[in-house]
């Protein structure tokens, strides 16, 4: 019998965390007998690796899923989905604030606190049931052997979990990763939180620290902030976001602070104190010392890939501080094993998890030679407004040989923005200079919807639909997903060259 493994504990152990637990790692769950050899073993019970293992069954192979700690991995249960039930009920708090003051809606007693802990455990009931699709139960119905306990390679086709041993044909390394935590002094003696522990949460800290710049720290020093926290991010760089354009993050940065946000930008952590409950953060910024004081610090930094204790040196597999090495195929140095997932990818999405998990079944079992630079990717950070964005930026384009033009079209161009009180944002489309139809390069939509809108433009650009063709489709009017007819339209209107208006106007001098 497999023993849980302490490495993010779930709390508090109420009725919809026990019924997480009894889906996602089953106290009394028994591992199988090995089968004598599996066409795929599976090493982590993720969204790489649950797509990956309960494809290769789906299809008739014998396949062994193994996971040490729970199956749904950080998707499920310390990453999207607890993420964005809090964002979402974060949202709901905010609106009925701006109901009262924009939308004439009724007062709301200034300061009034909302219910930090029904939120949170609305939260976990939606987790749990959730977690039915990502069970132990599930997969084994699927076909799946699966295998609760850590898994160690000791040859380069032998896996050994809880004292069995299992012989692959092919193997997938899909453990995807962890926050990664700073060397800082004090700082784990004061105590932190990361994704991992931060849902564990019952009580809202009066004052939270965020330490970290990128999505995860902004996703959630926002929604505290709008729960009610008196919240302070600590950012390395000049501003947040600083992989999208800067008058991209430009616009979630300004809508941050009027949402309470305090940022310190250009800073270097030096070190941690504790006393009592109260933790003070000391932090450089220009050769002078500063201070900051907090119930709780976050951790946002980033993300570590779980290579540690797989045993891939007895495997033959590669593998350096960015994760296992892999080719375009997703295979590792040993022919036989392939990696997926934030393990192995720089692309750390669940989406991107489930496409490389499908590429790894194509290769692995049939002999495919399907690519990982061949997927178009999109990603959302998912603020308010969000930033969506897909295909290449601009200086990504250009760098790659392409000439780019550039359209901009700001929501406040939109009606349904305007009435919606939505119209700080833009979407921005890069086009291929000269193309017959618009051929589209990459996009990004600042919305507070983005991530719902930018599929139109992620269809478009895996199959090569122009902003030509987009032009010739209705949109619905009054939506703020027009705002890609507006764009195509006046890509269109682009394309009346001095040359092409001088016939036009030629032609109506004739029809009389």
């Amino acid at each position: 019998m497999a023993e849980m493994t302490e490495i993010a504990p779930v709390e508090p152990l109420d009725e919809f965390n026990r019924k997480l637990i009894e889906n996602v790692h089953p106290p009394g769950w028994v591992n199988p007998e090995p089968q004598e050899r599996y066409h795929m073993v599976v090493i982590g019970a993720g969204t790489a690796g649950l797509v990956s293992a309960k494809g290769a069954a789906g299809l008739g192979a014998r396949v062994a899923l193994i996971e040490r700690h729970l199956m749904g991995g950080d998707c499920l249960n310390v990453g999207c989905v607890p993420s964005k039930g809090i964002i979402r009920a974060a949202r709901a708090w905010q609106d009925a604030r701006r109901a009262a003051e924009h939308f004439g809606g009724p007062a709301i007693v200034p300061g009034a606190a909302g219910d930090f802990g029904a939120a949170m455990e609305r939260m976990r009931r939606l987790r749990a049931h959730i977690s039915d699709v990502d069970s132990a139960e599930g997969a084994r119905k699927a076909g799946v052997d699966v295998f609760l306990g850590d898994g160690r390679f000791t040859g380069p086709d032998t896996v050994e979990v809880g004292g069995k041993r299992l012989r692959f044909r092919r193997a997938v390394i899909a453990t995807g990763g962890r926050a990664a935590v700073p060397a800082v002094p004090g700082l784990a003696e004061a105590g932190f939180r990361t994704n991992e522990t931060i849902f564990n949460l019952t009580e809202l800290p009066q004052r939270l620290v965020v330490i970290g710049g990128g999505p995860i720290g902004c996703e959630l020093s926002q929604a505290f902030a709008r729960l009610g926290s008196r919240v302070t991010q600590l950012v390395q760089e000049r501003h947040v976001l600083p992989r999208e354009d800067a008058d991209a993050a430009g616009i979630v940065q300004k809508a941050m602070i009027e949402d309470g946000v305090r940022f310190e930008f250009g800073i270097k952590l030096a070190e941690v104190r504790r006393s009592g409950t109260e933790r003070t953060i000391v932090f450089e910024r220009g050769g002078e010392r500063h201070e900051v004081t907090a119930d709780e610090i976050l951790i946002a930094i980033g993300r570590t890939p779980n290579v540690e204790g797989l045993g891939l040196e007895a495997a033959g597999v590669r593998h350096g501080k960015r994760g296992v090495e892999v080719d375009d195929n997703l295979r590792t140095s040993n022919k036989s094993i392939f990696a997926c997932g934030d393990v192995a990818s720089r692309f750390q999405f669940t989406h991107i998890a489930d496409a490389q998990a499908r590429i790894v079944i194509q290769n692995a079992l049939f002999f495919g030679r399907a690519k990982s630079s061949a997927l178009t990717i999109p990603w959302c950070t998912y603020t308010s407004p969000e930033i969506a964005h897909v295909g290449l930026y601009e200086k990504d384009a250009r760098e790659k040989g392409h000439e780019v033009e550039s359209l901009t079209i700001h929501l406040s161009d939109v009606d349904r923005a305007l009435l919606d009180g939505a119209d700080e944002g833009f979407l921005r489309v890069h086009v291929e200079k000269g193309s017959k139809d618009g051929k589209i390069l990459g996009a990004t939509l600042v919305a507070e919807h983005a991530g719902d809108m930018i599929g139109e433009l992620c269809l478009a650009i895996t199959h090569g639909i122009g902003l030509g063709k987009i032009a010739s489709v209705i949109h619905p009017y009054p939506t703020q997903g027009e705002v890609v007819k507006k764009a195509a339209d006046t890509w269109r209107r682009g394309k009346l060259t001095p040359t092409v208006k001088k016939i036009f106007g030629t032609w109506f001098r004739t029809f009389k």
